[in-house]
């Protein structure tokens, strides 16, 4: 098992923009999309979680209040040479203990299709029905914390 540290981080710190260099790469590069000035202004208030490995920032997420007791995850990203190796389930759980020890009791996420088995795997259920966003089929998960 690898030694992965999880924590959070400060919203413009120079590990915050190692994180968006990290979902630019993972997430947009592929669909040919950028992050605008106003999307990073718009991530100021929202808790900025990573897994580190060697100094490293090897996967990060994001989660965003909807209200007192809903979190949302967004913006789960993991470098490529670290997926299928446990890391976004280890940052997923340390995401889901730091939402309830902020007082939440309840995680939602829009899901691309072919992360959804993933999400089912660690629990999440699926509402609603599919969407288009990004250009790529979603769905909403939630799990109760």
């Amino acid at each position: 098992m690898l030694d992965i540290l999880c924590k959070s981080l400060s919203h413009g710190s120079e590990n915050y923009w190692s994180t968006v260099a990290l979902r630019y790469k993972v997430l947009r590069l592929p669909l040919k999309l950028d992050y605008t000035y106003s999307q990073l202004i718009n991530e100021t208030n929202d808790y900025h979680l990573v897994a580190i490995l060697n100094n490293e920032i090897i996967a990060c997420l994001i989660l965003s209040q909807i209200n007192d007791n809903q979190i949302k995850m967004r913006q789960v990203a993991v470098s490529e040479g670290f997926q299928g190796k446990g890391i976004g389930k280890t940052l997923v759980y340390y995401s889901e203990e730091f939402a309830k020890e902020h007082g939440y009791s309840e995680i939602l996420l829009h899901a691309r299709e072919s992360a959804v088995p993933f999400y089912l795997r660690l629990n999440y259920q699926i509402t609603g029905t599919p969407f288009i966003e990004v250009g790529l089929p979603h769905r909403i998960m939630q799990k109760k914390l």
